[in-house]
């Protein structure tokens, strides 16, 4: 759980950066408190909001900045949004916040990862006086462990313990592992103090640490096997903040940097899963490491991008890709490559695999049970690269709800046409060789109706008939008669001549309607 304090201001400008947010859809007001009877139908507009706070806050003028404006995330959605909200009650309480009147504006937000509220008051309590603030951040931090039932002591403690663990051989290795835990570690004299929370949780002699040390420790193999990946992930990577999680998230490796946040002078890899620190130099020069792209170098980096991913994985889809791409501000459609309003085509073997892959992707949705199934819904959708085409034989409940429904309509003798239930179920029927399909191409289900045992013949015969009314309709039809000087159509041309009769009978033929030239795609 983290509570962000940030920066005050005179004019409460947190509001018109919220309900920017509203406007765009990535936010929503979910509470409003003690604004009294505020705009047309209690819906007050962001300048109205604004000139209430500061009206509010006018009460006490020594006050230069009085917004109050704090973020509260939890970690993922592993709270609900009431969830949260119920514990920024305790929060605002426990800070000062939480009197009678005190006017409040909760906004929740959607355009992050993280469940996250930003909340909005005054610095300026309700009977005037101005809300403690001393240590405010320190003191955020202790609130949140109170109201969690955190001990923050003993878990520096326990992630010390588990740091002494490591194989290290310097004190900027130990600092490293405990960085990528969290905390802040700084030397003085000859103690090691440990920091969270804004707030020295243990105090450590020097001395512990070093009889801690394994001088030289440096696995040629492992570090060969880092460079690789620290240059094939930096090469599909926009940024060293998107190469740290991309390393964290695949393989639990920290890289920890050191120096000034834009331009570091080195880094440490943390090796969670060996337990094991190693100086970046010894794997890959930190200006190796942070070779980038430039906007210039851009469309052929993201080139380079996509062909590695598609060596990566073979199948990758057009939306895969984009959902990598997006953070360089880049995206592809139809074989195209877009970045800053600018574009250039991709090459053509490239265009021509993302376009096969989309079209496996689509197959696969269908989830075919084996190869004949596969290979009918592979022409269907124009896939020549059958092998790719995962097959699942385990049928999912659906098609077993499918088949069984079905089953219902075939096997209802009120049913007076088969083929209309048929196709009001969303189905269409394919005839391949001398089996038959049941396709249903929105819910991506395929029946095998000649393996499920279907009695074929009932659609068949009433199809039959149905031809036959319409010619006997079609023949007993009386001539229309015209008066005046008008000239008869031409009996060929119309939609209700004889013709008429060929086009039905030609359409309706039962091995030849669904043959698939009639299908949409």
């Amino acid at each position: 759980m983290i509570a962000t304090i940030l920066p005050g201001s005179t004019n409460f400008h947190a509001v018109g950066y919220n309900e920017h947010k509203v406007s765009k859809g990535v936010a929503r007001l979910i509470e409003i408190q003690n604004f009294g009877s505020l705009g047309t139908f209690h819906k007050p507009t962001p300048s109205e909001l604004v000139g209430y706070l500061q009206k509010y806050s006018s009460q006490n003028s020594r006050i230069r900045k009085p917004q109050f404006h704090v973020a509260i995330s939890c970690k993922g959605h592993e709270m609900s949004e009431d969830e949260l909200l119920d514990f920024a009650h305790q929060y605002l309480k426990e800070m000062g916040y939480g009197e009678s009147g005190q006017p409040l504006l909760v906004y929740s937000h959607y355009d992050t990862e993280n469940t996250h509220l930003h909340i909005i008051t005054s610095r300026v309590a309700p009977n005037g006086r101005k809300i403690q603030h001393s240590h405010e951040r320190r003191r955020s931090q202790e609130v949140i462990d109170r109201i969690l039932g955190n001990d923050r002591k003993k878990k520096t403690e326990d992630d010390i313990n588990l740091a002494k663990l490591y194989t290290f051989s310097s004190f900027a290795q130990f600092k490293a592992i405990m960085v990528s835990m969290g905390y802040e570690v700084y030397q003085k004299d000859e103690n090691v103090f440990v920091k969270h929370g804004g707030k020295v949780q243990k105090e450590i002699s020097f001395s512990e640490i070093e009889s801690l040390f394994k001088s030289g420790y440096r696995e040629r193999t492992r570090c060969r096997q880092l460079r690789s990946i620290l240059k094939k992930y930096r090469d599909v990577s926009s940024n060293k903040e998107e190469l740290q999680k991309e390393l964290k998230t695949k393989f639990g490796i920290d890289i920890v940097f050191f120096g000034k946040k834009d331009t570091p002078y080195g880094y440490m890899l943390v090796d969670h899963a060996n337990k094991t620190v190693i100086h970046g130099a010894r794997v890959l020069a930190v200006e190796e490491l942070l070779d980038f792209s430039t906007p210039e170098e851009r469309f052929n980096r993201i080139e380079d991008y996509i062909d590695r991913l598609l060596t990566l994985n073979p199948k990758i889809t057009q939306g895969e890709i984009y959902s990598k791409i997006r953070k360089q501000r880049a995206y592809i459609k139809k074989g195209i490559i877009y970045f800053d309003d600018q574009s250039r085509p991709l090459k053509p073997f490239m265009a021509e695999a993302i376009d096969r892959n989309n079209r496996i992707a689509m197959v696969e949705l269908f989830s075919p049970a084996n190869e004949a199934e596969r290979d009918l819904l592979c022409k269907i959708f124009k896939v020549s690269r059958t092998d790719l085409v995962d097959i699942s034989p385990e049928r999912t409940h659906y098609h077993i709800d499918a088949v069984n429904r079905l089953r219902e309509i075939f096997n209802d003798d009120t049913v007076t046409s088969v083929r209309s239930q048929l196709h009001e179920e969303g189905f269409i029927v394919r005839q391949d060789e001398d089996v038959t399909y049941a396709i249903n191409f929105k819910q991506h289900i395929i029946i095998n109706l000649t393996e499920e045992n279907f009695n074929l013949d009932r659609p068949r015969k009433q199809f039959v008939k149905q031809i036959e009314r319409q010619k006997y309709q079609q023949q007993t039809k009386p001539t229309s008669r015209f008066s005046g000087k008008g000239k008869l159509r031409d009996a060929g041309g119309g939609s209700h001549s004889e013709k008429r009769e060929w086009e039905v009978g030609q359409k309706g033929s039962y091995d030849d309607v669904d043959d698939g030239n009639s299908i949409r795609r």
